[in-house]
This record gives structure tokens, C-alpha cells and sequence, in this order.
């Protein structure tokens, strides 16, 4: 008897996206003898394991197995730990995350909240009792003793597991359950892209640890109405306008010292960045609530005070970036600006790159240079589109790193860099490890392949030049126009045009099932200049859906699309955009799917909403112009209605199912036909097999309904 082989839909939910077996997060040892990873065993295993490749004989070799630490048993997370996974977006299971000591030597992880550590040269690993659940355990970097938090408390214990002890710890007077030592709070993992809460000493002798108390923040209630028996989840959410959670940070001795930093948190209430190096004082990013202005600070770690290195401001906003700021070796600071009209990387006070580079981040510095990821610039003569590129940059000037178009990065120490690339006609990532820009290595991956592979066009639209991918079907002849499927994200940190094979497989079965697909970067979203992403200050919702309509029609010269029946689909801030073509556009777009759309600007956090948008008790008539549920497409009865169909989780604490239920209520009392598939159980993630296979098939046999397609 033979099986029918799996489908599509099914193999991208079981492999979660093919992502599952491919390694990932990375540390080289400073004495370039190592590379430690993650990895699972195939591309259907959720439980990562460690690894560790050994350059001196190219042999892989586990380093920790979650099966047997745990026995076998089912993983069991800790709330704290299921909500730091929520705003990473991680899927997986087994040791999701790790972290090392200096050398390398020692890692420590946390598994169903407990403590363990694994000798990296040995290749052994064991559990260390401590108080529990365990969150987030990182070694101080001479490895004699690891940090941990528990139960909104910063511990620490020896490396053996003696002298396990409080360093901080929620005050006897607090509110039970507002104040947290060690964690990051909502924003600050959500939107700002600090996900810790503590960092150690270059000396080991004491930590940075940030103290969160969310009282002031408004509770919301996250139920799910398929288990009436459950009590609904109480959250503190920091929706636009409302308060923040009261953020500061402490010098903690390992001797019981206690010292506040100090520095104006009313001006500056966001914690954004903080950096502990050997090379200067620790170094601190602090924002303004309105993110026009912000500080660089160097801390005195023995008595709290700070003085400013750098301070910067921006009539629209002013981006973060990961790895920066931070010390050279010599004590510079390094830092991404925008100055020019450009995103330029910056040593001391001195811009090192110009309008040709696009900087991205910092990867790693060095005495020599500094490592980035960048995309081609404005000025540049080729726009390299959907590519990001890994480059050295130095006194001397720009070198590229990674060669092939593609998306790359890379992680680099001790003289080693490993470069992960993407590119468009190799699925996956590939993994090479270089000593002095040579191959030496390449880091095996398990992942499943996808079973086919994207006809894609990477162009671009209209007088703007909109970045674009265009998916036609793999059979297709060439002799009909096609109906079209937009399949954008459309916003802000999210760009969909990549150079890069996995990246449009989605697309690409949408295609296969008779779509021209047409994924656009309209304005807004990144990787092209600042100017680029700052148009849509004051005004998400006009830009963003010019763009797409702009691409869409601009395209429609060079290839079969048939205007006359096009549909729109999108998750977040695609949904958002989805919804606003269908309601303001139906000229245009004829169909959409919704997914977790943001329809109420008020309803969606501070630091993201804000940004963009200003204060709504200053501005409602921008929240009211940008909002989905108050716009006059609802009511015009000159438009034709579209059909629309609305998917959102129930468990969503990011983008709450309040949204999608206020867009049906305004859409049922204007009269509108759309339908509503609420997800129970499912939060902004679609984690669960059997949902993300179905919810792609329902999305296709909606489409293809609301277009005619029969």
C-alpha cells in the first residue's frame, strides 16, 4: 500500500516553515577553536538540542540532548518563560536558548524551569537544583557562577550549584505580581528588541539588573471562550496613550551591594539598550516617550551616576538597532545613525560609511573593523533588491564578506566568522565557517525540503521603484492574464522582498493555485534609506496602501495580471493593510483576508503605536484618520462591498481579538458581508499543526470563492 505524500500545507506547519533541523544562534569561541549551536535532529523535531563543531577536526557533536536531561518527560514551561517565547516567536522546543561564559567553556540553559549546565569541551551536561521555574540563566564570564531569575527575583548560584542566593527580589510592600527583577518588560521585548533584564560584570563580580514594576500599567483580560471553565488571563497591556511600566536599573554586587542608576527617567522612561564591556564604563540607551530624542550614557558602576557620550535627536523618530551602542576596543563608541539622508554606521563622532550603504547592524567589532549587515543604499548604482549583505567596515573602507546575492549574516570571534546565507535558488540557509575569510568548515543542516521552489521575479514598481516579487504559477504557459494575489506585510521591521529561496514558498503554493502573486515593500518598510521608512509618519494607512496599488498597477505592464480580480491577504500589520484595501480601495481589490489585524490604533502598544502616530489624547484625529473601524468605507454605499474574511487568536496578547471583534461590529452595522474565524487557543503565532496547515486551504478556498475562480 502506498501513502499519499504530505502536502504542502501540511509539511510547512510540521516543519514549521522548514525551519526545524536548520541550525541557528550561534557563539565562536574567542580562541576560534568552536562553534556552539542549536539544532533539532530532523526537520520535523521541535526539541533543539546543543551543539558543538570542534574546527580542529570539523566533528559535530552534541553537547546537551533535552530527552535525556529530562528523562523523557514532557516539557513543561513556566508562564514567565511561554511569554518570552510569544515575543521572540519561538516555536520550537528542547533548548530554545542558551547562554555561555567568556571563554566559551560553560553554557547554561533552562529546561521545563530548571537549571542546567553543559561542559562544552567535555560534552557533558547536568541539572543543578536551584529554586525554580528557572528563567533565562546566563554564566558570568569567568564561569564561576550563574545568574538566573525566579518568581520575579535575580538568583545566583555557583557553578557546582553551592551558595545558591538572592541578589534582588520583589519588595515585602509591592503589589503581588507588578514588580520583577531580571525580565524585560512587555515593549521592551515586543518592540524595542531588549529581551533580557540583567548583564554581567567583565569582572564577574557584579550585574546590571533592571526593576520592572508594571502596576501602573492597564490589566486586560485574555480569555478563551471554547474552555468557559478557565479563568481568563489577566495581562498588563501598555496600550497607546495609557501608562508604562516604571523601568530602573541597579549595580548588584555578588557581596550584597546596592547601588540605583541614575539618570532623568522622566525625560527618558525607555530602557532601550545596555552594553557591559571590558573596553569602557557600561553603556546605556535611554529614549523620550515621543523616541525623538535619546541618550547615550556611561554609568559609574560604584556609585550610579551617569554622564552623556552622545545624545540624538529626530523631528520623526529615531530607530533602534541590534548591536548597538557599544565600546570599541579602544573605547569609542560605535553606533548607527542616520546623518545625510542616510543610515551610516558611526565610530566616535566620525561616519565611516556613506549613502551607499544602508546599515542594518552591528554584528561584531574588533580592533581591525566592524563587522555589519547592510543593504545597498540609495546611492548605490545597483539596488540590490532583497539582498543584505555581511561587510567589514574599517578606516580603510567597505569590504563585502558575502558574495552571492542572498540574505546574509554572520556571527564572528577569535579570527572565526560564521556566515549564514539565503539565497534564491537553494533552500535553507547555508552554513560555512571562515578563519581569515577561508572556508574551514560547514555546519550540517537537518531541514526538510520544501518539495518546490519560487518562480520568482524580483523587480521593481512605479516612479517610487517599490521594491517587488512577483510569483507566477510553476506550470504556467504564459498565455493567459492570471487573477492576482497581493501578499504583502506592508509596514514597519517587516520586509517581504527578500533574495532568499524559503522566504516566498508561501507565495509560491498561493501561485500554484492559480494566483499571480505580488509581494510589495512599499514605504514604510525597511531596508532601503531612512527617508524610505519615515513616510509614513502621521499617515500609516494612505502611504502603505498607495504603494501597493501603485506596484500593483505598475506591474501590470510587464506581467499577465488581470486586473479585474485581484485579492489582498496579510497577517499584523498585513491584516491592518488588507483590510484597509478592501475598505477603501474596492476600486482596486476585490477580495481580502484579514489576519489579526490591528483595526484600532488606540488598542496596540505605546512604544510601537506612538511612534508613529504621537499620543492620541494629543492627536485623535490621526488615530480616528489611521483606524480601521471608523472609516467611511464602512458606510459609502457607493462602494461595492468585498468580500473579507477575518482570522485572529483567541490567546493573542500582542494583537488582542478585541480588534478583528470592533471590525466585525462596525463592518454588521454597515450593512457588510464578511465572515469571522476566530482560533481558539491560538496566539499572534499559528504554532499548531493542524491550524497553520488548515487556516493556508481556507485561505485558498475563500480566495478563489470570493474571486469566481470556481
Amino acid at each position: 500500500m502506498t501513502t499519499e505524500p504530505a502536502s504542502f500545507p501540511r509539511r510547512h506547519a510540521r516543519t514549521q516553515r522548514f525551519t526545524l533541523g536548520a541550525p541557528r544562534a550561534f557563539t565562536v569561541a574567542p580562541d576560534g577553536s568552536r562553534v556552539v549551536f542549536l539544532r533539532s535532529t530532523s526537520g520535523t523535531d521541535r526539541a533543539h538540542r546543543l551543539w558543538v563543531l570542534d574546527l580542529a577536526d570539523g566533528t559535530e557533536r552534541p553537547a546537551a540532548d533535552p530527552a535525556g536531561l529530562l528523562g523523557g518527560a514532557v516539557e513543561q514551561l513556566p508562564p514567565e518563560e511561554r511569554a518570552r517565547r510569544e515575543r521572540s516567536r519561538e516555536g520550537g522546543a528542547g533548548i530554545v536558548g542558551y547562554a555561555t561564559d567568556g571563554a566559551v567553556e560553560l553554557a547554561s540553559f533552562a529546561l521545563s524551569g530548571r537549571l542546567f549546565t553543559a561542559e562544552l569541551r567535555a560534552g557533558t551536561a547536568r541539572e543543578l537544583p536551584v529554586p525554580g521555574p528557572v528563567i533565562d540563566p546566563r554564566p558570568a564570564p569567568d564561569g564561576r557562577h550563574i545568574a538566573y531569575v525566579t518568581q520575579g527575583a535575580v538568583r545566583v548560584v555557583g557553578a557546582e550549584g553551592e551558595g545558591d542566593r538572592v541578589l534582588a527580589e520583589p519588595e515585602p510592600g509591592a503589589e503581588p505580581g507588578t514588580v520583577s527583577y531580571g525580565l524585560a518588560e512587555f515593549i521592551a521585548a515586543e518592540e524595542m528588541g531588549r529581551s533580557r533584564g540583567f548583564w554581567w560584570s567583565p569582572e564577574s563580580d557584579r550585574l546590571l539588573v533592571a526593576r520592572v514594576d508594571d502596576a501602573p500599567v492597564r490589566r486586560w483580560w485574555i480569555s478563551d471562550p471554547a474552555q468557559p471553565e478557565r479563568e481568563p488571563q489577566r495581562i498588563a497591556y501598555p496600550a497607546a496613550g495609557t501608562d508604562n511600566a516604571d523601568v530602573r536599573l541597579f549595580v548588584l554586587g555578588l557581596d550584597g551591594a546596592r547601588t540605583e542608576v541614575v539618570w532623568d527617567r522622566a525625560a527618558y522612561p525607555y530602557l532601550a539598550r545596555v552594553h557591559w564591556s571590558a573596553a569602557g564604563a557600561p553603556l546605556i540607551l535611554v529614549q523620550a516617550r515621543d523616541q525623538r530624542s535619546q541618550l547615550f550614557l556611561a554609568v559609574d558602576p560604584d556609585t550610579g551616576a551617569t554622564r552623556m557620550v552622545h545624545a540624538d535627536e529626530d523631528p520623526d523618530w529615531l530607530e533602534l538597532f541590534a548591536g548597538v551602542p557599544c565600546w570599541s576596543p579602544s573605547g569609542q563608541l560605535v553606533r548607527i545613525a542616520d546623518e545625510g539622508g542616510a543610515r551610516v554606521l558611526a565610530v566616535g563622532e566620525r561616519p565611516l560609511t556613506g549613502p551607499q550603504l544602508h546599515i542594518r547592524a552591528v554584528l561584531d567589532v574588533s580592533d581591525d573593523d566592524v563587522l555589519v549587515a547592510a543593504s545597498a543604499g540609495e546611492a548605490a548604482a545597483d539596488p540590490e533588491i532583497g539582498e543584505v549583505h555581511v561587510c567589514r567596515v574599517s578606516e580603510l573602507g567597505v569590504e563585502r564578506v558575502s558574495q552571492e546575492p542572498g540574505v546574509h549574516s554572520a556571527v564572528r570571534a577569535g579570527g572565526v566568522t560564521v556566515l549564514v546565507s539565503s539565497v534564491l535558488d537553494r533552500p535553507g540557509a547555508q552554513v560555512r565557517v571562515l578563519r581569515e575569510g577561508k572556508p574551514v568548515a560547514t555546519v550540517a543542516s537537518y531541514a526538510e525540503h520544501p518539495g518546490l521552489s519560487p518562480r520568482v521575479t524580483l523587480t521593481q514598481g512605479g516612479a517610487r521603484r517599490i521594491p517587488c516579487a512577483v510569483l507566477m504559477p510553476t506550470d504556467y504557459s504564459g498565455d493567459t492574464s492570471l487573477p492576482v494575489l497581493m501578499d504583502p506585510y506592508g509596514g514597519p521591521h517587516g520586509q517581504r522582498v527578500a533574495a532568499a529561496h524559503n522566504t516566498h514558498l508561501t507565495s509560491q503554493w498561493f501561485a500554484d493555485q492559480g494566483f499571480a502573486v505580488v509581494v510589495a515593500d512599499g514605504r514604510g518598510t525597511p531596508g532601503r534609506s531612512p527617508a524610505w521608512e519615515k513616510a509614513v509618519k502621521d499617515d500609516l494607512a494612505a502611504v502603505v496602501l498607495q504603494d501597493q496599488v501603485d506596484a500593483l498597477h505598475a506591474l501590470a505592464g510587464d506581467f499577465p495580471l488581470d486586473l479585474t480580480r485581484v485579492a489582498i491577504r496579510g497577517w499584523s500589520f498585513g491584516g491592518y493593510l488588507a483590510g484597509l484595501a478592501v475598505l477603501r480601495r474596492p476600486d482596486v481589490f476585490h477580495a481580502a483576508v484579514v489576519g489579526a489585524p490591528v483595526t484600532d490604533l488606540r488598542l496596540y502598544d505605546t512604544h510601537y503605536q506612538e511612534r508613529y502616530l504621537g499620543h492620541p489624547k494629543e492627536r485623535p484625529e490621526v488615530y480616528r484618520r489611521n483606524s480601521l473601524i471608523d472609516d467611511a468605507g464602512l458606510v459609502d454605499a457607493a462602494d461595492p462591498a468585498r468580500p473579507m474574511m477575518i482570522v485572529h487568536g483567541l490567546a493573542d496578547d500582542n494583537v488582542v481579538v478585541a480588534h478583528s471583534l470592533r471590525l466585525s461590529s462596525a463592518l454588521l452595522a454597515a450593512g457588510r458581508p464578511h465572515q469571522v474565524l476566530p482560533l481558539s487557543g491560538v496566539t499572534h503565532m499559528t504554532p499548531q499543526e493542524t491550524v497553520a496547515e488548515n487556516l493556508l486551504l481556507l485561505q485558498r478556498d475563500f480566495l478563489r470563492s470570493a474571486l469566481n475562480l470556481g
